[in-house]
């Protein structure tokens, strides 16, 4: 089965984690299939965003043994890939980095008192 660019990257994950990466290393983290490689994942974010990726990493991360009325079953395994793009380059993903600009804290002046 021939994977194209929309199987590869299935959705962007955003956790306390990855989203630290993103504002201080403006790393993006994206599930993606189980079976892509970095060459792949790199060429799909490429076509997808029109960016260029400087460096992919891939964390394969084992599913977890569950147990659902008294009956045990193992999660799906997971793939991840954090992706660094060249400088001057980034993703638009509307909606989904608003919310983590919107909620930065702003700077809060302090009155001084006696």
């Amino acid at each position: 089965m021939e994977l194209t660019r929309f199987d590869i990257i299935k959705r962007p994950l955003i956790t306390t984690k990855t989203v630290d990466l993103y504002k201080k290393l403006g790393q993006y983290t994206f599930e993606v299939h189980i079976n892509a490689n970095k060459p792949m994942v790199k060429d799909a974010v490429e076509k997808l965003w029109n960016v260029k990726v400087d460096k992919v990493r891939i964390v394969k991360l084992g599913g977890k043994l569950k147990s659902f009325n008294r009956r045990p079953y193992k999660a799906s395994d997971l793939k991840k890939a954090i992706i660094t793009l060249v400088k001057g380059h980034k993703i638009e993903i509307p909606g989904l980095f608003e919310e983590i600009k919107a909620q930065q804290p702003q700077e809060q002046h302090v009155a001084e008192g006696n």
